[in-house]
């Protein structure tokens, strides 16, 4: 798009306009609305005007009767109404959590399950995820790399904004090179993975199961260290993030953590999906 400066608004011939002076037009000696008994236009228009304007104060004050109609939610920032709802959906999951756990204590009482039946319903709980999970882990933390980050190596180009943040292919690389090293289970900040949960992302926020999450992004998994890290090493996905972080500083670090109780899934578990229209 040009410059205003560069195209100046002047007439199409470029000629000065005719100084000609025009006639002032004769008043007309019709006589006028209101000598006539009538309303002219413009007091119509004004008399609708106050009538509307009377009708929207009346129906304000029915509306708000003597309270504030302006919420507090109205006046915070898209991103602190984020955060606010992340951190009420995972008071809930806890609450929700707990429920669980005493619906069940009490069902263990006396349920009429065979010991067969129950063994069967535990293992399937363990691979669901919904129990707790205890074994040798390892944690893998993914960072964005410095906001003033240049190539470290010659030969590369000097790094766009894209190139220096965590992606949601990032975070799915690590997941997927966990499970393939034989991961018994996976906990994503704080939150434990089962078959439906979804890592997505949007800009530069984690978006896990209805919590917004920043960076710096934690992944720990259960199973045997050596095959998890190995599983990592192997990944071609996480070999080319590698290169990224040679050039450009993205954050990896992937340490031992011994012996480590993983939490269990604590969220609903219902499946919801859209219909057709009736």
């Amino acid at each position: 798009m040009s410059n205003s400066a560069d195209s100046p608004r002047t007439g199409s011939t470029g000629s000065t306009p005719d100084p000609t002076p025009v006639s002032p037009p004769v008043p007309s000696r019709a006589p006028s609305a209101d000598r006539r008994g009538g309303f002219r236009p413009v007091r119509v228009l004004t008399v609708g005007v106050f009538a509307l304007a009377g009708l929207l104060f009346f129906t304000s004050f029915t509306t708000a009767k003597g309270t504030n109609i302006r919420t507090d939610a109205s006046l915070l920032k898209l991103s602190d109404l984020i955060q606010e709802r992340s951190k009420k959906n995972g008071e809930l999951d806890e609450t929700n959590g707990a429920l669980r756990d005493e619906v069940e204590s009490l069902a263990e009482a006396d349920d009429g399950s065979t010991k067969a039946q129950d063994d069967k319903l535990a293992g399937l709980e363990k691979s669901a995820g919904t129990q707790k999970l205890r074994g040798e882990a390892i944690t893998v933390t993914l960072n964005d790399a410095p906001p003033n980050a240049t190539a470290k190596l010659p030969g590369y180009p000097e790094p766009q904004p894209d190139y220096l943040v965590i992606h949601q292919q990032d975070l799915q690389a690590v997941v997927n090179a966990l499970w393939q090293g034989g991961a018994q289970g996976i906990k994503v900040m704080d939150q434990r993975l089962i078959s439906t949960s979804a890592v997505r992302c949007v800009g530069n926020t984690l978006i896990l199961q209805g919590r917004v999450y920043s960076p710096p992004y934690k992944i720990q998994a259960v199973g045997d260290p050596r095959k998890l890290q190995q599983a990592l090493a192997d990944a071609p996905s996480i070999q080319n993030y590698m290169v990224y972080v040679n050039v450009y500083g993205l954050g990896w670090k992937v340490t031992e953590d011994g012996t480590v109780t993983l939490p269990g899934y604590s969220g609903t578990v219902d499946l919801h999906y859209a219909k057709p229209v009736e």
